[in-house]
Order: C-alpha cells, then structure tokens, then sequence
C-alpha cells in the first residue's frame, strides 16, 4: 500500500486531529509499519463512542499495515476510583470491552491487547514513570486532569497527579510511534510528545581538557531509556444525547462544553450502548435533543456524521406522502444541506437513525448472546455500581 492510502486511512473520520501530518508522513517513509496505541480505562458497558468509534480508527490503523496495541489500562481505572475501586471488577471490565471490540469487527489476531499487571511488573517502566514526572510541573500536571474526567479542582489525593505520568510513560514502555486517542486525551498526549522530544536529547557541560563544552546526550542514557516525540491521531468524541445545560453553547466555550457533555457510561441517558436491545434504541434516540435546522452540536447529526454514514452512502427516510414522502439521502452533505432548510423533521431523521443503528448493531447482540463468556461479563458489569 502506498502512503498516500495509509495516510488517507489514518486520517479518515473520525479522524479529527493529526500532530501533526508532515511527522506522520515522515514516519510512514521510515517505517513500514508503525506501532499505534489506544487506551482505555475499563470501567463499565461499552457506548457508541468506546465502542464502534475506536474500533473504526484501530480497522483503520490496522488496515493501513499499523500495528496497534489497545491497552486495558485497569490500573488507571482504579487510580480513577472507578466502579467503586473494586479492582476485580475492573479486571473483568477489561475482559468485556475486548470481546465488545471483537463483536464490532476489530480483527482479534491482528491487534494486540495489553494489560496494565504485565506492564508495572518492570523496573524500566517506573524508571521513565518517573522521569516523566520530574518534568512535569504540579500546575501542568493538574491542567491535564481532563484526561481523567476530572476538573483541575477535583484533584484530592497523590494517586490523581500519577495518573498523567503514568499514561505518558505507557507510550514509551510499549513502543509506540503514534497515540490514537480522543480528543480528550490530547492533554498527556501533548506532554507525550514535549516529554518525549526533551528527554530524547539534552545539552549537558562536560570538561575537556581546560575547557568546558556543551554536548548533547540522552536524558536517559545512564539508564539504558530512550524517548522520542510520538506523533498523535486524535479522533472525535460522541456528543451525549441530552441537551447542554447551557443553549446556545456560548461562543468560545465550545470544546468545554462538548467535552462534559460526551457520550458517557456513567450517564446512561447520554448514550446507546453497543447492545441496547432495538426497543432501548428507539426510545433514547426518540427522546434525544435534536434542534430543529440545527446541525452544528445536534447529537443525532453527529452521529449520522460518524457513524451512520461511515456504515453507508445512502440514509433512506421513510416519511408518509403528506409529510413528502420517503427521502434517500446520498451522503452526509445532503443530509446537512435537507435539514438546515427545515425540509427534514427531527422525529423523521430520529426514527431513521435509530432502525439504522438496530441494524448496524445487530451482530454485537448475536456475538453477546451466543458468546457465554461475554454474555457473562456483560451481566457482571451490567449489575456493578459504575462510578465517574
């Protein structure tokens, strides 16, 4: 495959951010194939976002000859004091979003899944754990807490300023040439690369002789570590199905806003889970904000946006002739251009999406039924007490 395919593949929605395209372009010159990462935090059922968006961008990665590790980070999920702190949950958590993954499609042979007890059982990894903590202020620490889904004042114990230096020194235990991950995460993945790049190179004085000189050595070298600047595919994040608590959103608070109201686990009504029966899906896309000629922060366009038409070129809308009958939209822009003219009723698009998520869904209902593991994991989590 060529790069300019790879780089199409790598880029392609939900695809939203790239640090930055000529690094990335560069790296697809040098190396034939590249390792990616993703992590997550396994802390409940698996939403439209967890679920069929990344496993979009790791088919993606994967097709474009990555090679990509998703990390079940159950260590960060317990720092995070999810489902309760119970780390045993949390253990089988992991278990369950691999095999959510699985029945979207992500082929299982070509991706490699790491857990965090195999990780921490290595010198090395704490070695440049801790590095990257020593260049890494408090108040730089604090500002990166979104991460975690945390407000900088919502820091109250140690264990939530490792968080940040942990997940930048994952990238460096496993290797990784590129992180992909929500733009959520851009925050550790920025230190990544301003880490990675200083640690990767620094001057020091040395004596030579009579005279002193500056030279460059690695920041780890005594260590036997090295670092580098990773390059970073960001891609986008679900809006929740509620409407902001704040309407309009208020010019130049977009990305605040939109981050604390993402699709989120912990807020079942913000969100279709990747098993919700058909009759789950039709409610919650029924009852979800969807402004009247509004496509801009309209949840169920940006679904259409990102997952609809990512499964299909054609959206048919049954309508009946009185309301002018049944549409065939040919793409997104159509779709944007029909209801920004009001030509489109919300309860029309809402009903149409939600048939077309029960059919894209549709085989993940299978796998978890057939699949007794799964089905198992599935019903554990489903009953376990899923903390923010």
């Amino acid at each position: 495959m060529d790069i300019e395919k790879k780089i199409e593949l790598i880029s392609r929605a939900p695809s939203e951010e790239i640090l930055t395209a000529d690094e990335l372009r560069a790296l697809l010159e040098a190396k034939e194939h590249p390792v990616a990462y993703g992590g997550w935090e396994p802390s409940g059922m698996v939403h439209l976002g967890t679920g069929l968006v990344c496993a979009y961008k790791m088919k993606d990665l994967i097709e474009a000859g990555v090679k990509f590790k998703a990390y079940l980070a159950t260590w960060h999920a317990w720092i995070n004091n999810k489902m309760g702190g119970d780390i045993v949950l949390i253990k089988k958590a992991a278990e369950h979003f691999k095999h959510a993954w699985i029945s979207l499609g992500v082929p299982e042979k070509k991706i490699e899944f790491i857990y965090a007890d195999e990780v921490y059982d290595n010198l090395d990894y704490w070695q440049k754990m801790i590095l990257v903590a020593k260049n890494l202020t408090l108040a730089r620490g604090r500002r990166t807490l979104e991460v975690a889904g945390r407000k900088e004042t919502e820091a109250n114990y140690v264990s939530d300023f490792i968080y940040t230096p942990m997940q930048v020194a994952d990238v460096f235990q496993f290797d990784v040439d590129i992180c992909q991950l929500g733009m959520d995460q851009r925050k550790a993945n920025v230190v990544a690369r301003e880490v990675g790049e200083k640690l990767s190179s620094i001057d020091v004085t040395v004596k030579s002789g009579n005279m002193l000189m500056k030279q460059k050595i690695g920041a780890a070298q005594n260590l036997g570590l090295k670092f580098w600047k990773p390059v970073c595919v960001h891609h986008h994040l679900l809006q929740g199905l509620v409407k902001p608590p704040v309407w309009p959103i208020p010019e130049g608070q977009e990305k605040e806003t939109l981050t604390s109201i993402k699709m989120s686990k912990s807020k079942p009504e913000t969100c279709v889970f990747i098993y919700d029966a058909p009759e789950d899906i039709r409610r919650k896309i029924g009852n979800a904000f969807c402004p009247e000629k509004i496509t801009e922060y309209n949840p169920i366009i940006d679904i259409c946006r990102h997952i609809i038409f990512r499964e299909t070129s054609t959206l048919q809308i049954p309508r009946p002739a009185k309301f002018g009958g049944n549409l065939e939209l040919q793409g997104f822009e159509e779709l944007a251009k029909i209801y920004s003219e009001g030509k489109l009723h919300p309860m029309d698009l809402k009903s149409a999406v939600a048939e077309e998520l029960i059919k894209i869904l549709e085989p993940v209902r299978k796998y978890f039924d057939k699949n007794k593991e799964a089905k198992e994991l599935l019903e554990t989590v489903r009953k376990a007490n899923v903390t923010r």
